[in-house]
């Protein structure tokens, strides 16, 4: 209990706009004050898994890894192999979510283990570049998809698209800032929609090969080259699988809201990246079944393509599942990006207002606003190495470019963070903010003691985190200790 007290007089002092004790009771987790709520169960660790890997991609454009393999075969074998290094990569994932289990996923345990300067870096481009383009690009994708059925003889009209995109992000953005059940609803209900649409080409190809068209899948037609193989476009074609993989370690951005996060955070993911891995496989097998891969180059969205083929006048079904796809994954991006800003800000590396939750949602709203065994992460590693090696061998300049966009917040971490003693304008000034916004969005602090399995998280990050808007807390610490009895 003393020690709880040093823990609520340390967040008064620190935190502007008051502590955790002003709230409801029955809003926390035990100690009296709000916290995140373990929400999150079994489904829908999976619906966030599944949901966020499944995107447009497999609907519009699983051509790179064809094009690059150059054969149906070796493609179809591509896609297996790294189905297998994305399940290798998220067990190894799963347990350093269960051994450092806190929200943020890569920026939390680059952080704890390379230190400040590398896990803010992390935090930077996902801030700056990853995010805002991730979920922008979702969004028109999402509006181009609605709009293309009401201008079937030309292009949606820009504006139209921009106006739909801003009503998604908007709608998604509330939903998220209303309720962590909502959100998660919403997730299993779009990802079992996108399933399902994956099943209806799985079984359009199941019905193909019973009638015999079958001819890109015999062996000898399998592996016959449209273009010459080489290394290097074998690599470019292992890359281009990857990508289709990549989400697989969404879960861990939410570890803190998830039920039993020791047993589920690996049960979800024995259950969704094979999942994933046999939709992509099959799918990628329905569509020679229809198409040559010539026409498969040729077309801007494979399914579309697929469904004017077979469905004849239900072919609208592959725009509509293109359409609720991107939606969902619209809402998996919002709802793991804001736990990975609420985490930084926890840290000290964004402005600590963004780690307040609503005093009655418990959602983490100014976030939502900003919007095993060693050999398995040796072979995972030395994959990515080979990769990344080659890609700065192939593209420099792409390559040198993203680099030095990372690098711009090396000045931003030593100015904003490591920096301490800033002058007391600036100071006063982020506390107004502060708490500002804390009254705009009705939030306050969670509760960071009342989880007995984040005991230890919780006083390793005390000792680590210093605000961007206030000097160090350890000597207001020492003090109040030092005025016990």
């Amino acid at each position: 209990m003393e020690k709880g007290a040093r823990h609520r007089n340390n967040t008064e002092k620190n935190h502007p706009g008051g502590s955790q004790s002003e709230t409801s009771p029955d809003t926390g987790s035990g100690g009296g004050g709000v916290a995140l709520k373990k929400e999150i169960g079994l489904v829908s660790a999976c619906g966030i898994i599944v949901g966020n890997i499944i995107g447009s991609g497999i609907f519009v454009s699983p051509k790179g890894v064809l094009e690059n393999a150059g054969s149906v075969g070796l493609a179809l074998i591509i896609w297996i192999v790294t189905g297998l290094i994305t399940a290798v990569g998220a067990l190894c994932y799963a347990e350093l979510g269960v051994t450092i289990p806190k929200s943020g996923g890569d920026y939390s345990y680059v952080k704890d283990i390379f230190g400040g300067l590398a896990g803010f870096l992390r935090l930077w481009i996902a801030v700056l570049v990853i995010y805002p383009t991730n979920q922008a690009v979702i969004a028109l994708t999402f509006s181009n998809y609605v709009l293309q059925p009401l201008f079937p003889t030309c292009f949606p009209p820009e504006s139209g698209l921009r106006l739909l995109a801003a009503i998604c992000l908007l709608l998604l953005t509330w939903v998220n800032c209303s309720s962590v059940r909502w959100a998660t609803r919403v997730q299993d209900i779009f990802t079992a929609g996108k399933l399902l649409a994956l099943a209806l080409i799985i079984i359009m190809g199941v019905v193909q090969i019973c009638k015999g068209e079958y001819f890109w899948l015999e062996p000898k037609n399998a592996f016959e080259n449209f273009q010459e193989p080489s290394i290097g476009l074998i690599a470019l074609a292992f890359l281009q699988g990857s990508f289709a993989y990549g989400g697989w370690n969404f879960l861990n951005y939410v570890t803190e809201e998830l039920v039993d996060p020791y047993k589920n955070l690996p049960r979800a993911i024995f259950i969704s990246i094979p999942l994933v891995t046999f939709v992509y496989v099959f799918a990628n097998v329905a569509y020679v079944t229809a198409m040559s891969p010539q026409e498969l180059l040729a077309s801007n969205a494979v399914a579309v393509t697929f469904g004017e083929k077979l469905l004849g006048v239900m072919a609208w079904i592959m725009p509509i599942s293109v359409a609720l796809s991107t939606f969902g994954g619209v809402n998996g991006s919002l709802f793991t990006s804001s736990r990975l800003f609420f985490a930084g800000a926890r840290e000290g590396h964004l402005p600590s207002v963004l780690a307040m939750i609503h005093v009655k949602r418990c959602t983490p709203i100014p976030a939502l606003l900003f919007t095993i065994n060693l050999l398995f992460p040796i072979i995972y590693l030395l994959f990515w190495a080979f990769l990344l090696v080659f890609s700065l061998w192939s593209e420099p300049v792409v390559c040198g470019i993203g680099l030095a966009i990372m690098l711009t917040g090396v000045p931003v971490y030593f100015l904003g963070v490591y920096w301490q003693h800033k002058p007391k304008c600036f100071n006063d000034f982020i506390k107004l903010l502060t708490l500002v916004s804390q009254k705009m969005c009705v939030v306050v602090y969670p509760e960071m003691g009342g989880s007995s399995e984040m005991e230890m998280t919780n006083e390793d990050m005390e000792e680590q985190q210093q605000p961007i808007n206030q000097p160090s807390a350890s000597k207001d610490k020492d003090s109040v200790e030092q005025s016990q009895p």
